[in-house]
């Protein structure tokens, strides 16, 4: 009698395998247990980041950054997430322990670091700089610099992985001339800044031991410019009790614009020649301004951009100025990252010596919105449906502005204007 061989195929998840019924079951079995258990290792291999989750996590910490500004005054708010979150990122190649773990928290960077490349976040911001200006069209300029007291011994690997990664350098000084270390840090500041941030520093303690500095300059013309010709006094309504008068410019085109009827607020997107946008936010005229406190997060930010729609429209939005100043070192231990200021700060990867802390942490920033376009520097889809009516897009009370490289989405500043004639 013939021997009779049959064929079978057994599906593995990669392919198939083609056995007779000649082969061992328990060949067989092998066969098909070890196949399938390489594919659920491949499909549960980790993703490795990539500079689109940086950028929608700094915007997640810009939202809790302003939520904690916020939650001070109600007053007028401007600052640069990417020129915080840098500067902060360059810790990471200094700091250990708790003291690491709490920058990457506080930064809303510790999702990002599961790969256990000490350098993997450092190098996402390099490629994030990069992506930012390979354009040219762009005019974006970023610094990077740590003051640190001379009489600490700086790590070679540190100088040179923080000039690899950020283009920074570490800038020795004597803190204990307050004056002439004073005048060196403003004077780095102006350079960094085309002048427009002049004086960072206005005091310096003695005992200072390091200082960080992150400086952000951004020029934008509108893609396309306001007439100064229809440029007229208005009036802006503060609150229910306050109006000023400003000057409002005044536009008839086709925008992109949207509404955000769970937040009862409507949105404006003005592009710049070469990539950048900024995004108005303007709620209703009966809607209360800090519940957009409470909701903005990336997931949000990232609807508004995606769900605009071009339309005629007749804009109207105030000519400001606006120059902001804050302690982070102040700010940010309300955000979990406190260890850094202390005497038990673990920064041994930038200096050997014992007790080195971060002593300070300014952030200035700079914006100007007229009918040019804008000029910034700093120092330091849920329920959104397309608007089409009505034609008219008149901001004369408080709203939210983010100004964002588009090729990235990365926020380089966002603020919230309650009086844009305060400076």
């Amino acid at each position: 009698m013939k021997t009779q061989y049959k064929l079978f195929f057994v599906s593995t998840g990669q392919g198939f395998l083609i056995i007779d019924n000649k082969m061992d079951l328990r060949v067989l079995f092998t066969l098909v247990y070890s196949s399938g258990f390489l594919c659920v290792l491949k499909s549960q291999e980790p993703k490795t980041p990539d500079v689109t989750d940086l950028a929608f996590k700094n915007i997640d910490f810009a939202m809790n950054l302003y939520r904690k500004i916020s939650s001070y005054h109600d007053k007028n708010i401007f600052f640069s997430p990417l020129s915080i979150s840098t500067s902060f990122a360059t810790l990471l190649l200094a700091a250990k322990g708790s003291t690491r773990s709490q920058i990457e928290k506080g930064l809303n960077l510790d999702s990002l670091d599961g790969t256990g490349h000490a350098t993997l976040i450092p190098q996402l911001f390099e490629q994030l700089q990069k992506n930012i200006s390979q354009d040219g069209k762009l005019h974006i300029e970023q610094g990077t610099a740590l003051f640190v007291d001379e009489h600490f011994n700086v790590e070679t690997v540190f100088s040179d992985q923080i000039k690899t990664f950020f283009g920074a350098d570490v800038n020795n000084v004597d803190f204990s001339k307050t004056e002439l270390s004073k005048s060196t840090i403003n004077e780095y500041v102006s350079r960094k800044t085309g002048g427009k941030v002049n004086e960072m520093v206005t005091c310096i303690e003695p005992l200072t031991q390091m200082m960080l500095l992150n400086t952000i300059f951004f020029q934008g013309d509108w893609d396309r410019p306001f007439d100064p010709n229809n440029t007229e006094m208005s009036r802006f309504y503060v609150d229910k009790y306050n109006i000023v008068q400003v000057p409002m410019m005044v536009k008839e085109d086709k925008f992109s614009t949207a509404e955000d009827r769970e937040l009862r607020a409507r949105v404006l997107r003005l592009p710049y020649r070469g990539g950048a946008a900024l995004l108005i936010v303007l709620p209703d005229a009966a809607a209360d301004y800090t519940v957009i406190d409470d909701e903005i997060s990336a997931e949000r930010f990232y609807g508004w951009i995606k769900n605009t729609k071009r339309i005629k429209m007749e804009v109207h939005l105030p000519k400001f100025k606006m120059e902001q100043s804050y302690d982070l070192h102040e700010i940010l231990p309300h955000l979990g990252i406190s260890n850094v200021f202390l005497r038990s700060a673990n920064l041994t990867g930038l200096s050997q010596d014992p007790h080195l802390r971060v002593s300070q942490v300014l952030h200035k920033a700079v914006i100007e919105v007229d009918e040019k376009g804008t000029t910034a520097a700093s120092a330091t889809s849920v329920g959104i449906t397309a608007y089409s009516l009505p034609a008219t897009f008149i901001v004369n009370r408080p709203f939210f502005f983010f100004l964002y490289h588009e090729a990235t989405s990365s926020l380089l500043f966002m603020g919230r204007v309650i009086d844009p004639t305060k400076n």
